[in-house]
């Protein structure tokens, strides 16, 4: 029997069969002897152990088409990043950092933002320039008023997406709108710091369609890039991809060199300035990491 994975929680894990339901199973040994965890979205075999009770036993997890490790999922077709445009104030840096991470992982992303009701056209704008020359799709949309939900169940159609973003930008509420079969817990924002509860404490599969499936993960409020060396950086900003080749020094950190290709295109307004001051940040950031 074939399932899919749609959730685990302390060693128990959940598996989805079509046309007949859900099981709870437990992993054999062989995969901790292996040291091969299942995960949410894997493909696997299960061993029926009582029909009556839906109970199982993972025996066999099939081969990955890839694996995140941040959130732990497998086989994802693409990423949903939820920020929303005020209350809270996004995050530029730990934007850019998640679109950083899913790059790493050749995964193609789109970018959410919520509360557009609430925001100004100058407030859209700021973001649409800033994060429309990275080439990634960018919504925007009002979970409270259900403006463009059908837009996102479009972009989502025949995919499996992993939905991630900070804690209080209404992520479970978009994940509720896009389906009735799971309520996700939502939660209120703090007055004092604007920021919202986690409310989402482990990940999940959630069916949309038969052939659609969203991953609810976690809220996060960092994301590490110290795997990387700080000459792979300007990769991930493909924006600055067209003016390198003004740069005068073979290997430029795009920084401090004196005639610098990207640093032309910021002064003419052909790059964004949020992102490149984000490039520094990061720059100096993985220039000064501890090496072990």
């Amino acid at each position: 029997m074939q399932g899919k994975i749609v959730k685990g929680i302390a060693g128990f894990y959940y598996v989805y069969v079509p046309e007949k339901g859900t099981y709870e199973c437990k992993a054999k040994g062989i995969f901790r002897r292996d040291h091969k965890k299942p995960l949410v979205g894997d493909d696997v075999e299960v061993q029926l152990l009582d029909e009556q009770e839906k109970l199982g036993n993972i025996e066999k997890i099939l081969p990955r088409s890839n694996t995140l490790i941040r959130p732990a999922v497998a086989n994802v077709d693409q990423a949903m990043v939820i920020f929303s445009v005020v209350k809270p104030t996004p995050s530029f840096n730990l934007l850019d950092r998640f679109l950083i991470t899913m790059e790493q992982q050749k995964i193609p992303c789109i970018i959410c933002f919520n509360k557009k009701d609430i925001a100004t056209e100058a407030e859209k704008e700021e973001l649409t320039k800033a994060y429309d020359s990275c080439y990634n799709q960018i919504l925007f949309v009002s979970a409270k008023k259900r403006e463009g939900i059908d837009e996102i169940r479009k972009c989502l159609h025949g995919k499996t997406t992993t939905v991630a973003g900070p804690s209080g930008v209404g992520k479970s509420t978009i994940v509720n709108c896009l389906q009735e079969t799971v309520n996700m817990e939502t939660g209120a924002i703090s007055d004092k710091i604007e920021r919202g509860k986690h409310t989402t404490r482990h990940s999940q599969l959630i069916t949309i369609d038969a052939n659609t499936f969203i991953l609810d993960t976690p809220g996060f409020s960092s994301l590490s890039i110290d795997q990387m060396e700080k000459e792979e950086l300007a990769s991930y900003y493909p924006e600055f991809t067209p003016y390198e080749k003004n740069c005068k020094f073979q290997g430029c950190a795009h920084i401090h060199e004196p005639v610098c290709g990207i640093k032309e295109a910021l002064e003419q307004g052909l790059i964004s300035r949020t992102r490149y001051d984000n490039y520094c940040l990061l720059y100096e950031e993985l220039k000064n990491k501890k090496k072990y």
